[in-house]
């Protein structure tokens, strides 16, 4: 490992607000804070929001600045990026700002009943070498997920620059009847780009300056409803 990243990994452990826990601490067991995040770790009744697959966080921390009455927490498995994130928060006082390192298939470890608002999805890796890659943030396997900590009808929302990833999140949304709030797959020519919207990551500048056009949905999830794939034939990816 590298001196910078060794740096970085010394550097997160004095943040107030970043977790990380080991593996074995929440295999299959309860994180500590499950259920428990807006009073203990921000010391207030505020919504919690995720977004997940967070990167260097500036998602995240770009809609803490936007929105200092909920609180925000980035969650990614890769240390040197969430350390960029959590070094903004830090420097900019962001004190509705949190980190978490840990695999996202732990996620239901860390967070209780009905205990996030709302899941952002921005920019994530699309899984696209299997038609039904159970590694897909918005596949049947993650959304039944959320729906465990999820409020009823909470928002899900998906941001990405891959039209293969976003047609099969919208065609999976319509075959469970999901309500939709929004969907386009040109945001910035699109009538409903807004500050939250346009928030832009280093990631999402790429893609923009290489022409690509960069696609949105938002949709709820219900906590009863079990989400269910798309059948075989309407599954298409290309």
């Amino acid at each position: 490992m590298s001196k910078n990243k060794l740096r970085k990994f010394a550097e997160m452990e004095t943040f107030e607000r970043v977790f990380q826990p080991e593996f074995e601490e929440v295999f299959n067991r309860d994180f500590r804070l499950k259920g428990q995040w807006a009073r203990s770790v921000f010391d207030n009744g505020h919504p919690v929001l995720l977004e997940l697959g967070c990167g260097k966080g500036e998602y995240t921390t770009g809609l803490a600045e936007r929105y200092p009455g909920k609180n925000f927490i980035g969650v990614d498995i890769k240390g040197a990026r969430i350390w960029k994130g959590a070094k903004t928060a830090n420097e900019c006082s962001l004190e509705n700002v949190a980190f978490l390192r840990t695999r996202i298939e732990l996620i239901e470890s860390f967070f209780g009943p009905a205990e996030v608002d709302e899941i952002w999805i921005t920019f994530p890796d699309p899984q696209l070498k299997r038609r039904r890659n159970k590694k897909r943030l918005t596949g049947p396997r993650f959304l039944n997920r959320y729906r465990s900590f999820l409020k009823d009808h909470g928002i899900v929302h998906l941001k990405t620059d891959n039209d293969v990833m976003f047609r099969y999140t919208a065609q999976l949304a319509r075959h469970n009847g999901l309500e939709i709030l929004a969907e386009t797959d040109d945001l910035y020519h699109s009538e409903i780009l807004d500050e939250l919207l346009s928030i832009q990551t280093t990631y999402e500048k790429q893609f923009l300056s290489e022409g690509s056009s960069i696609n949105y949905i938002a949709f709820r999830l219900p906590r009863n409803n079990v989400i269910t794939d798309l059948p075989e034939d309407d599954n298409h990816e290309g």
